[in-house]
């Protein structure tokens, strides 16, 4: 048995009845990421000696029977965008190359209280405003099912990390789909989960109305036990909701779906969906009916304008949190290496030097978006689509308990295929914008593969029905 290939609840019964060690786990962990990350490069930083140290303290723990969480002594790795007190966060930019965090987000230490270990940081696109992990100013990550292919972004670095085995699970971050797409591209488990339920406190944010940090794991039912400990309101972040708190149910006990109804939105099936994920999705949702699941159409009408409101709303936000980036109070700065005449000087061409050509691209996006004058052509007609988009799901809610959609409409792609045109970049995106724009749950869960590439399906559910998803989720996993 390779434990690092172990399931969350797997390792938790093993440690829990002395089968192994998390030591064991942990070396496992690291043995596979030091044979296969040179060419996968899902690691930004790896942090051997801690882990190691951690890993024997939950082992005396678990020995003397006093285990902190069902996670106690279980490695995980975190996208570099979220912060650990102590150690360096780039957010996959050169401007915070030398940046080492002073605190813990909240899901961190959420973590450090359940006895869960951190492997280390994984790569993203930088700021993770990116569809490929290819815009990482510290190299790309490469899709293990096929190195060629890109692994999905922008949390390239943490689907990697959990699909070839070098953790057991890990946090991703999503604004627009980053954390549904890449599960989807390397056959894994991803939850993008209600807007407030996830504590923002300690993630390095792009656009703070939209990010959710949430699990991506090998299973669903890891997802919704990572998700328990995680979950839960935060005074630190007041977009948190005050019943935030989510209680891990194994829904493997559930028998059929005889209560589901799942709705079939025909925007989302349309023009530009490849017919191979199509004929992956329908498989699923045929075998959705065999299991008793009661399948609808509904229509999400504004669901085509989705991408062009988010594609607003998400630069304008952007162009408005990257302001910090100074140059004078933390990161790489040119005034450390230069002579700048004046405050401005070392503004600009910080920025202009350490910034990579995606962030530079969605920061003059945003700030034309908010500039005198269009204003109410862009940022506020975007921001009244997306009124809509959350009243489409409202009303569709009303019929179905679930919405099942493509996670994306392509196959993984090969690296360079889209990076001189950032729109079909952009359009990888299609299917999952809206979740964020609305705020709702999404689950994008492993449905099949074409070719060796693995092919996901996505659930959106009302807000706070994430333990909805699971269920239905589970049955997709196991079909």
């Amino acid at each position: 048995m390779e434990l690092n290939t172990l399931t969350l609840l797997e390792a938790a019964r093993g440690l829990r009845e002395g089968t192994f060690t998390s030591r064991d786990i942990v070396e496992a962990c690291f043995s596979e990421s030091s044979r296969s990350d040179g060419e996968i490069h899902a690691y930004l930083d790896v942090f051997q000696e801690d882990a190691r140290k951690q890993a024997d303290l939950a082992d005396e723990r678990l020995q003397a029977g006093v285990p902190k969480s069902m996670l106690d002594g279980i490695p995980l790795a975190i996208k570099d965008n979220i912060l650990i007190s102590g150690k360096r966060c780039t957010a996959g930019s050169k401007i915070l190359e030398p940046y080492v965090a002073s605190y813990d987000a909240t899901v961190i230490e959420k973590l450090n209280l359940s006895g869960a270990i951190f492997l280390g940081k994984t790569n993203l696109d930088e700021f993770a405003m990116g569809s490929s992990t290819e815009h990482s100013a510290f190299g790309p990550t490469h899709n293990p099912h096929d190195v060629s292919c890109v692994p999905g972004g922008s949390s390239g670095g943490s689907a990697a990390a959990v699909a070839a085995h070098f953790c057991l699970a890990a946090l991703g971050s999503d604004t627009g789909g980053s954390i549904r797409q890449p599960a989807s591209f390397c056959g894994i488990v991803g939850l993008k989960p209600t807007y407030g339920r996830v504590s923002r406190s300690g993630l390095i944010a792009m656009a703070s109305s939209l990010d959710q940090i949430g699990p991506m794991t090998k299973t669903v039912a890891d997802a919704s036990l990572l998700f328990s400990i995680i979950a839960g309101h935060d005074p630190r972040d007041a977009t948190t909701h005050p019943h935030a708190g989510f209680s891990f149910q194994d829904n493997a006990s559930l028998q059929d779906l005889s209560d589901i109804r799942v709705g079939l939105p025909k925007e989302y099936f349309g023009q530009g969906l490849d017919d191979k994920v199509r004929a992956i999705l329908d498989n699923r949702i045929e075998a959705l009916k065999q299991k008793g699941a009661r399948i609808k159409d509904v229509s999400l009408p504004h669901a085509p304008a989705g991408l062009a409101a988010y594609y607003l709303v998400m630069p304008s936000e952007v162009s408005a949190n990257l302001a910090r980036f100074d140059g004078i109070r933390y990161g790489a700065s040119i005034a450390r290496n230069e002579s700048p005449k004046d405050f401005w000087e070392i503004y600009f061409e910080t920025r202009r030097k350490y910034f990579g050509n995606e962030v530079q691209r969605r920061i003059m996006l945003g700030t034309f978006a908010l500039s005198a004058g269009y204003y109410d052509a862009f940022y506020l007609k975007a921001q009244k689509i997306r009124v809509r988009i959350t009243e489409d799901f409202e009303r569709a809610f009303r019929d179905v308990d679930v919405i099942l959609t493509p996670t994306s409409p392509v196959l993984p792609f090969r690296f360079g295929e889209r990076t001189e045109d950032p729109l079909s970049m952009y359009l990888a995106d299609i299917y999952t914008v809206s979740a964020n724009l609305a705020g709702i749950p999404a689950l994008s869960i492993p449905a099949g593969s074409v070719g060796g590439l693995p092919v996901g399906v996505q659930l959106m559910g009302k807000a706070f029905s994430e333990e909805v998803l699971f269920g239905v989720g589970h049955f997709i996993e196991q079909s």
